[in-house]
């Protein structure tokens, strides 16, 4: 991998703003879409900010953040075939091929495809998901590589080579409602065919790569009704599903977004489509997400803010009663 002089890039999109979070009855589901191919990537204006943390990472800890077991080394170099021809054809502004060079402008980078580099290592430094890959055996689906620079409170070394119901064992009610009808979507997953989902929590930490800090409990008096909304952060993983056609393992993918939950609320609406959420959600959640030690704060901070965002509304006009 070689550095070139950068060139002004092209212009990235902003950063999309999910916002998952239902206000109505908890409900664990998988609430898959559909995905166009073009769509499956996103590079957004946190490119430059978000890679230069995944360099970072994978240079200082490899160990934290890339994993390959033996029986997923094909699946890991045809995920970064799929990948790289993914980007030459529908990010050609930004990534191009020649021979078995890719050229990334954004960083102005041109990577050795054959450098002897790790296949998910190089992959981990050209956009900003994560991958996992998942590969079938009789009692499932297991996973068995992944580079995982950003994951939110879990161990990649503690879940390798596990299959799906063990490596969401601490999830409430995964087992239950969950653990079948994800294993039926993985086995009916077609090559070509590409499903997303959004994941959300509150956290007390912007930090990218975090590996611990489920299961919290207790209370944390450093966050406070008047500071809470400035402390805290919506974390929202967009989650990708495809199929690798030669291998036929399930690659999952994981794109963090991180937004100060001060940034949240003022969007027209969302404190109290926030606060109802929370307050939904089952206390074996509260417990496994960690919210219950600022929970009261955050949910006295976004009932303010509502009230305040409510005050502020124009009155009604009485001719229009």
């Amino acid at each position: 991998m070689l550095d070139q002089p950068a060139s002004q890039p092209p212009t990235l999109d902003p950063v999309p703003q999910f916002r998952p979070y239902d206000p109505g009855p908890f409900r664990m589901a998988m609430a898959l879409t559909a995905v166009a191919e073009p769509d499956w990537l996103e590079l957004a204006e946190d490119y430059p900010t978000q890679m230069a943390e995944r360099h970072r990472l994978l240079h200082a800890t490899p160990g934290a953040v890339l994993a390959c077991l033996p029986e997923a080394e094909a699946a890991a170099r045809e995920l970064l075939d799929v990948l790289v021809a993914h980007l030459c054809t529908h990010h050609a502004a930004w990534f191009e091929r020649s021979g078995r060079v890719l050229h990334n402008r954004l960083l102005g980078e041109r990577i050795d495809l054959d450098c002897g580099m790790d296949a998910l290592a190089i992959a981990g430094r050209l956009v900003q998901e994560d991958f996992c890959i998942m590969q079938p055996h009789d009692n499932g689906h297991h996973l068995t590589a992944a580079v995982l620079c950003f994951p939110t409170r879990w161990s990649l070394a503690e879940k390798l080579g596990r299959v799906l119901i063990d490596v969401h064992e601490k999830v409430p009610f995964y087992a239950d409602r969950l653990a079948n009808p994800v294993e039926r979507f993985f086995r009916s997953l077609k090559p070509g065919r590409l499903a997303q989902r959004l994941n959300w929590s509150v956290i007390d930490d912007p930090a990218l790569f975090q590996l611990n800090g489920k299961g919290r409990d207790g209370h944390d008096a450093a966050i406070t009704p008047d500071n809470a909304l400035a402390q805290l952060f919506l974390r929202v993983e967009r989650q990708t599903f495809r199929r690798l056609p030669l291998s036929g393992a399930v690659v999952f993918g994981i794109r963090i977004h991180v937004t100060p939950l001060d940034r949240v609320a003022g969007d027209p609406g969302e404190a109290a489509r926030l606060s109802a959420a929370i307050q939904a959600l089952p206390a074996d959640m509260v417990h496994y997400k960690s919210t219950g030690r600022f929970s009261a704060a955050l949910l006295e901070a976004l009932g303010r803010h509502a009230q305040e965002s409510a005050s502020r509304l124009p009155a009604p006009d009485a001719q229009n009663d």
